[in-house]
């Protein structure tokens, strides 16, 4: 066999290690809490849009938001995990919850689709109070034997490469016509969190 052969049949086996030792430890201990809690966002359109609307929002209105916003929601989205994870009983329950993560889809696609220049700090309070409905949702579909802290951990990862996307999407307005692709990007993430709202989705 050819080293380079060799090579790629070596990466081929630890790859199909990992996979099958991840795969046999989900939602059991610290492993499969990290893997569960950072896969949990990817299967969920709702928290989709809205985090990569967070980080296209923060691209168009630039710095600080373009850091301040993917700061903030994660960091606020914990606290809520906590709340969920806990139990904490909130008003409305449920169905607040739901409300608030269709909104945030809404309301994030509104603000690119209609390049809405809000102040930094009124940007990061409307970011952190759609952060506690997601992560409150995250925290209370925590599978019963996985570890919490590595739960939160692998979801607030996850939420932040989506919120990197979504940096990444907005620096299309650096290219000719960009802006009505970022434009209509939002457009798409608005109509999402309106069908989740009206429950199409």
């Amino acid at each position: 066999m050819s080293p380079n052969k060799s090579f790629r049949f070596l990466i081929f086996s630890v790859l199909m290690l990992a996979a099958t030792q991840s795969q046999a430890h989900i939602g059991q201990g610290a492993v499969g809490g990290f893997w569960s809690g950072f896969f949990h966002p990817l299967f969920g359109l709702d928290h989709i849009v809205a985090m990569v609307g967070v980080g296209l929002w923060g691209a168009f209105l630039g710095a600080p938001a373009i850091w301040l916003l993917p700061v903030t929601f994660p960091l606020v989205m914990s606290l809520g995990g906590m709340l969920g994870i806990m139990g904490l009983p909130i008003p409305g329950g449920e169905h607040t919850i739901e409300f608030g993560i269709a909104l945030s889809g809404i309301v994030l696609g509104a603000a690119v689709l209609f390049g809405i220049r809000a102040p930094n700090w009124i940007a990061a309070i409307i970011v952190g109070l759609f952060a506690i409905c997601h992560g409150y949702a995250h925290g209370a579909e925590m599978p019963g034997a996985a570890n919490a802290f590595s739960f939160a951990l692998g979801f607030v990862i996850a939420t932040g490469l989506l919120h990197m996307c979504g940096i990444a999407l907005g620096f299309l307005t650096l290219l000719p016509k960009g802006r009505y692709v970022v434009s209509g990007l939002g457009g798409v993430i608005c109509a999402i969190g309106g069908a989740f709202m009206f429950g199409y989705l």
